[in-house]
């Protein structure tokens, strides 16, 4: 199993379970007669199902005190599976985990200080990095009618590239594009590794290109680096990410 982050002694990474309020009730009147055991058990189930719907209501991240806040609000993902199963996106949604949210420099740090980098992954693991509120998942309202950019990086690279991509994508000076990026995911793979970035808008050729000549820039890739494009809609006929992709040098 992989150690995505460790607990800090101040408590800043502890998650709460949200079935850790939800307790077995044992203490019953088992001599009462089979229509008030039925309304006790659903009296039980009401209090139960309130108090897991209370304890899942998120407190909203804000920046802390003296902290740099982030233009937008950001959750980083993990995914793993064994590679040739086929997956439903039902099956891929139970996959992916929400490691957590942040609002600000000083909150990102805190997580990614703490985070295995992409090159020390092993086997068919992806880290994903996403608008609060969006899923890492092609049919998300945000993300089912825009696409991706895709490059190939030979092993060893994608540390560095998925550091660079992030921080630009944080900084939100660069891409120059509004509200078109949703994120960006690093997928590790057994020959090779991948970055990609989403967009919402897979029609709009002229924020497509920038987005493609703006990845160009930051990540220093030669002239002749093959990018790849593919839109959500594609990637749900293939049920691929990678596969059918359009070239472009």
């Amino acid at each position: 199993m992989v150690l995505l982050w460790q607990l800090r002694s101040d408590g800043g990474g502890k998650r709460m379970n949200k079935f850790d309020t939800l307790k077995d009730d044992d203490s019953g009147d088992h001599d009462q007669n089979e229509e008030n055991n039925t309304q006790k058990d659903g009296e039980m189930e009401k209090a139960e199902r309130d108090k897991g719907q209370s304890s899942s209501k998120r407190k909203a991240v804000v920046p802390g005190p003296a902290e740099h806040p982030l233009q937008n609000n950001y959750t980083f993902w993990y995914s793993r599976r064994t590679p040739g199963r086929p997956t439903s996106s039902q099956s891929y949604e139970q996959n992916i985990k929400q490691i957590g949210t942040f609002a600000s420099v000083d909150q990102f740090w805190r997580f990614y200080s703490h985070m295995v980098r992409p090159g020390d992954l092993t086997g068919h693991s992806d880290f994903h990095l996403f608008k609060e509120g969006i899923k890492p998942m092609w049919e998300d309202d945000a993300n089912k009618n825009g696409g991706k950019w895709i490059i190939r990086l030979r092993k060893g690279l994608a540390s560095r590239c998925w550091e660079n991509l992030i921080l630009v994508m944080l900084g939100e000076q660069q891409f120059m594009v509004g509200e078109e990026i949703c994120g960006a995911v690093v997928s590790v793979r057994f020959q090779e590794d991948i970055i990609s970035i989403w967009n919402k808008t897979a029609s709009d050729q002229a924020t497509t290109a920038r987005i493609r000549d703006t990845l160009r820039r930051v990540l220093n890739l030669p002239p002749n680096t093959i990018m790849e494009y593919k839109t959500h809609n594609d990637s749900i006929k293939d049920n691929s990410s990678f596969q059918n992709t359009k070239i472009t040098l």
